[in-house]
């Protein structure tokens, strides 16, 4: 029999949590409100108390919300963000979209996280800001940004968008600086059923501008102190969130088994990088990131094998067409460019079932043993 391996199940997700969904969904619908309601206050109060936060203000989406943190800081023309070079374009668009320069560091080969120990010559008279991208679900190592930050007097500015759940030495990604920006996309450890976001912060003005900004400028309606957006979080996505987040803790546990066995079976094989982890962070494991030289070689090798993978990200964001302006070439961040090269992604879900993961690990060895 053909065993096939989505590289993610998200309907092995709904059907799980079906009832309590369905039962989220008729709550909503029911109550007859449907933007900025008392569920979505109840998904802000619930992540908040999780993280260990004190606010969490629920938005349209994880690249808005990194966007209205910018915004809210004041941050803007002239001024400049480092941004890993390693990372998602949405890291680096929202420093864009206020007007602002990305400043691109390169990785930790080893964690593919940013590199502290390059942040430094990388600061300017107009940096106002550290991104730390907390990549594959595996917080950035930040003793050294927490240092640069209070020297320089730098926000640090997260992106938790893939970082749901985890730690950096006893304390949960999206706590570990000035603001820190959510994704709920379904893909996620904690994901909605369609887009959604959210900014966590400990800083009370930074909250209360952010719950502005969100609302077109508006704490009234047809009040507007200042040029807002139209960024807030749906009430239905509000309510599969509260749902999925009592879940949270269990599924990454699933996700963390999943990726031990991997590593465990994997380990040894010729040309196969195996991810690692920091001292003093846990991973998500929102993905399972291998490396190899003839990467394209072993993804086409998969998919004929009925193994859904993933590469993230074939094209930097300093080699994109949307940042050709700023007149990167190749070579000018070549681990980042090795990188995007060579990474290829095995499904990691919390429904893989045994069989698939053996079939996964079989053909990755069955590809690297010359099979």
């Amino acid at each position: 029999m053909k065993i096939s391996v989505p590289f993610l199940d998200l309907k092995a997700q709904y059907g799980e949590l079906r009832d309590e969904l369905d039962q989220a969904y008729r709550r909503v619908m029911d109550s007859g409100w449907y933007i900025l309601s008392d569920e979505v206050r109840a998904f802000e109060q619930e992540f908040a108390e999780y993280l260990g936060v004190k606010h969490c203000v629920g938005v349209g989406n994880g690249l808005e919300a990194l966007q209205l943190i910018f915004m809210a800081y004041g941050i803007g023309a002239g001024d400049e963000v480092i941004v890993p070079a390693n990372t998602y374009i949405a890291s680096w668009l929202s420093v864009s979209y206020v007007g602002a320069t990305p400043i691109p560091v390169e990785p930790n080969p080893l964690t593919h996280n940013v590199d502290p120990s390059r942040i430094s010559p990388a600061i300017t008279k107009r940096t106002k800001a550290i991104m730390p991208v907390h990549l594959y679900g595996q917080p950035t190592e930040m003793v050294e940004i927490w240092k640069l930050a209070e020297q320089h007097g730098l926000r640090i500015v997260e992106d938790s968008a893939q970082a749901h759940g985890v730690k950096y030495m006893g304390r949960l990604a999206g706590n570990l600086g000035s603001a820190a920006a959510f994704s709920f996309y379904p893909t996620k450890n904690l994901g909605a059923f369609g887009d959604a976001g959210a900014v966590t912060t400990n800083d009370d003005e930074l909250a209360d501008k952010i719950r502005v900004l969100r609302n077109y400028g508006s704490r009234k309606k047809y009040f507007n102190e200042v040029r807002g957006h139209n960024s807030r979080l749906d009430p239905l996505q509000a309510a599969f969130l509260r749902v999925k987040l009592t879940h949270l803790d269990e599924w990454n546990a699933r996700r963390a088994k999943l990726a031990s066995y991997y590593l465990e079976r994997l380990k040894g094989l010729p040309g196969l990088g195996l991810p690692e982890i920091a001292p003093q962070a846990e991973h998500g494991w929102h993905i399972f990131a291998i490396t190899h030289a003839n990467r394209d070689g072993l993804k086409s090798y998969l998919d004929e094998r009925g193994v859904d993978t993933l590469i993230h990200y074939p094209i930097p964001p300093h080699l994109s067409d949307a940042y050709a302006d700023l007149g990167y070439q190749t070579g000018d961040f070549p681990l980042t460019e090795k990188l995007a090269k060579s990474v290829l992604s095995l499904p990691i879900g919390p429904h893989v079932r045994q069989e698939q993961a053996d079939h996964v690990i079989e053909c990755v060895k069955g590809f690297c043993l010359g099979g």
